[in-house]
């Protein structure tokens, strides 16, 4: 596979974010329905680059503004919207940064996993799909349709699975070859055909700040 290949697929975003990701799928939504589903208000969303985000999760609420690299922290509007929407003056405990693909919202966060917990909501146009890994490197993978959740595993861990067995419910089988989350997105590239560019998923989404 050549390097525009991993960049439009899928598979590149647990290289991007090799020590802690959250990759979500809601089939029919918005990302502004995504991220008020996971319960931000509208009023307070903000576009941010990963760079930023990644910036304002892990400064110290000590640090002056003066040291975020994205931000003219002189620009009071500026200052004033991110204070109001939560990503000031304290770090938030997540950021989720939403934008669209072939008819789904996707959403990114860096390190914790508030989408995964709200996906039943995230389902309710159609089908919803969760991809974690945590800072230990153990990945997990949630589905969802119609409202309902459908199954909860690990792959290539199938005596953790809860609900309807993998292969059953989505047709996945994890061979073994790569990384189980890095072999479900590639799975998900396949079978939906969502391809999402590297640069496009960098660079400036809806962001919403969650403490």
């Amino acid at each position: 596979m050549n390097r525009g290949q991993m960049e439009n697929g899928l598979g590149w975003i647990a290289d991007a974010y090799s020590t802690s990701f959250t990759f979500t799928l809601g089939e029919g939504l918005s990302p502004y329905e995504l991220l008020r589903r996971v319960g931000a208000e509208e009023r307070h969303i903000v576009p941010l680059t990963r760079s930023a985000a990644y910036e304002l999760l892990l400064r110290d609420e000590e640090d002056h503004i003066s040291d975020l690299d994205f931000l003219d922290w002189e620009d009071e509007a500026a200052v004033a919207q991110l204070t109001s929407a939560g990503f000031l003056p304290a770090p938030p405990d997540t950021i989720v940064r939403a934008g669209t693909v072939a008819g789904w919202a996707y959403a990114l966060e860096e390190f914790h996993c508030r989408t995964g917990t709200h996906l039943a909501a995230l389902s309710e146009r159609g089908r919803a799909f969760c991809v974690h890994r945590n800072a230990k490197g153990f990945s997990r993978v949630d589905y969802a349709c119609r409202g309902d959740a459908v199954t909860s595993f690990e792959p290539g861990l199938p005596h953790l699975t809860n609900g309807a067995p993998a292969e059953v419910a989505l047709g996945f089988v994890h061979n073994g070859d790569e990384l189980g989350d890095v072999t479900f997105l590639r799975f998900l590239e396949g079978e939906l055909g969502i391809y999402l560019p590297c640069e496009e998923a960098e660079a400036e989404l809806p962001a919403a700040a969650f403490t």
